[in-house]
């Protein structure tokens, strides 16, 4: 199974990935996204100021506006 950064804040989504037996890593800096092979961040603090560093090699996922069940679909087809 994947190694997937969530943030936090994202209780359902790192829920319903943990349940399909994904390793899920908590984001609380950069750091922590190293070695993920996908993130999922809220889009809250996405490109603030138009600064946008690449942090990670895999895909970065927005699951803002979406439910958990849209974001793991997401994840599975952006691993696959």
């Amino acid at each position: 199974m994947a190694r997937i950064g969530v943030e936090p804040t994202l209780t359902a989504v790192k829920e319903e990935l943990q349940a399909m037996g994904h390793e899920v890593i908590d984001l609380h800096s950069e750091a922590d996204s190293a070695n993920c092979d996908c993130c999922i961040i809220t889009g809250q603090d996405k490109d603030i100021m138009g600064i946008q560093d690449a942090i990670i090699a895999g895909p970065v996922i927005n699951a803002e506006g979406q439910t958990a069940e849209e974001v793991v679909q997401k994840v599975h087809e952006k691993l696959s």
